[in-house]
């Protein structure tokens, strides 16, 4: 059918073979493994054979890069001895069978300085990687997808990066890090979160020497629940005196359920700083919790564990953001849209069945009915939107702790206090419903790279990225921590 003969072969690091004239950069991928590839095509007139050369860090993972004409152009891929077709990729039927397509425009050398020599290109150079995104077609709705190729590439590149570094990378030069005696009042507890500034404290059995769980927020959220709950009994001067382990063996009779943050007859889930991030990530994952808590402990000196560090997926991520910030090259999806990718939670389109609208709140509606929304729908904090749907702040699990301030909770009832008035308790009385203080409320536009969203979610206390429309802010999507690290683990 083709000449397939080695002596063909050209060396795959940049391979001229268009006519004279303007020429676009193609990145053709076989992303399937094998022992020898090549591809060939219409661009050279199906007589040659193109080596194609393993994606460093990637064995299955090879690549061949081409400067081409603008215009329309069939490949095939031949596979030790096999001639193949990426079925992922835009094909048609033709003169040899089953080809696959691409359309190189010429606008896309605008993307790249003029003075880029059209036979050899530097693969890590970031205009380039836009640019190879657009030849590897896929195209939805009038815009360019992220290559399946580029996503298993960048997936083996962070795998890798993780299981080679351990929680030791994640511990801070200097810091604290608090925990709670069980025997502690629940009231008392959560006042020290809220002065301290912290959402979430481990939990110390001294009778044990162990520890044994985690106070959360969600804690708080349950406990004020109940205070309100007709016939509870669990009332405002009991939690003046109602231990932390009290709570927490009520809470597992009540609910019935199964709580990850507290195992008081089994080994808390938690790392060592020897473990990989990768397995501390999955770790998090796996047992839907925030955190997990970093303890040193030896067993041959008896000593009590050591408490070194809180393990999160925002730390984690900040690593990643930090190894590969100034070698984008090696990630060839961080430059991409966030809208290319599929990740995260969007709007849904008119006339799908099977999409979920965002759960979202107005400033008026009442704490009770944000708490329930938290609670039911396992979220981290929900967006407060205006009746255009445009973002005006967000009320997160942590921003309960602000009700123990001055025992507000003793005196409100959650049916009757806007999401409005909890949220200016954690503010100065002076600051402006819908002003975006601090690291509270993160937005990006959908046309923004992965790598901006990633260094937002990296930052401490961030859980959810919410993407808005440019101008109006009118909400269009939601990118979690776990929702990036599900994609990049490909869980």
């Amino acid at each position: 059918m083709f000449s397939h003969g080695a002596d063909s072969a050209h060396d795959a690091g940049g391979v001229g073979v268009s006519s004279a004239g303007a020429t676009v950069p193609a990145r053709f991928v076989w992303p399937y493994g094998g022992k020898r590839v090549f591809v060939s095509g219409s661009f050279t007139r199906w007589s040659e054979h193109l080596q194609m050369s393993p994606v460093e860090g990637c064995p299955t993972v090879f690549q061949a890069i081409c400067s081409l004409s603008p215009g329309m152009h069939q490949y095939k891929f031949f596979v030790d001895g096999e001639w193949r077709h990426d079925e992922r990729q835009p094909t048609i039927s033709g003169e040899y069978g089953i080809v696959n397509t691409v359309y190189l425009t010429r606008e896309i050398n605008s993307v790249l300085s003029p003075s880029t020599p059209g036979t050899r290109m530097d693969v890590d150079n970031e205009n380039f990687q836009r640019t190879v995104t657009l030849s590897d077609g896929n195209i939805q709705d009038g815009t360019p997808r992220v290559s399946e190729a580029a996503i298993q590439i960048s997936r083996c590149r962070v795998s890798e990066y993780l299981s080679l570094h351990t929680g030791y990378d994640l511990l801070p030069d200097s810091g604290k890090v608090i925990a709670l005696d069980i025997n502690l009042p629940v009231k008392q507890s959560f006042h020290i979160l809220h002065e301290q500034g912290i959402p979430v404290a481990p939990l110390w059995d001294s009778f044990r020497g162990q520890f044994v769980g985690l106070l959360s927020p969600l804690d708080f959220i349950l406990i004020l629940k109940e205070l309100e709950t007709h016939g509870s009994n669990l009332t405002e001067e009991q939690l003046e005196t109602h231990t932390i382990s009290a709570w927490k063996e009520a809470k597992r009779q009540t609910y019935g359920r199964h709580d990850g943050q507290w195992r008081p007859h089994q080994p808390l889930v938690h790392a060592t700083p020897y473990e990989s991030l990768r397995d501390i990530a999955l770790k998090i994952l796996q047992n839907g919790i925030s955190t997990v808590p970093v303890i040193y402990s030896s067993s041959s000196d008896g000593s009590f564990p050591q408490l070194l560090h809180l393990a999160s997926l925002s730390g984690i991520l900040k690593c990643i953001c930090r190894y590969f910030k100034n070698s984008t090259g090696n990630l060839p999806i961080l430059n991409q849209p966030v809208c290319t990718i599929p990740l995260g939670s969007w709007v849904p389109k008119i006339g799908d069945p099977n999409s979920r609208p965002l759960a979202m709140l107005r400033p008026h509606a009442s704490l009770s009915s944000a708490l329930n929304m938290l609670v039911q729908a396992g979220v981290s904090s929900i967006p407060i939107v205006d009746e255009n749907d445009s973002l005006l702040d967000t009320y997160s699990r942590s921003d309960i702790t602000a009700l123990a301030k001055d025992k507000v909770y003793t005196h409100v009832r959650l049916e009757e206090m806007t999401i409005h008035q909890a949220l200016q308790l954690g503010q100065d009385a002076n600051t402006p419903f819908g002003f975006f203080n601090g690291q509270r409320c993160q937005m990006c536009l959908r046309s923004d790279p992965l790598l901006k969203v990633m260094e937002r979610l990296s930052n401490p206390g961030v859980r959810r990225v919410f993407i808005v429309e440019a101008g109006s802010k009118r909400v269009e999507g939601i990118i979690s921590l776990s929702d990036i690290f599900k994609f990049l683990l490909s869980l």
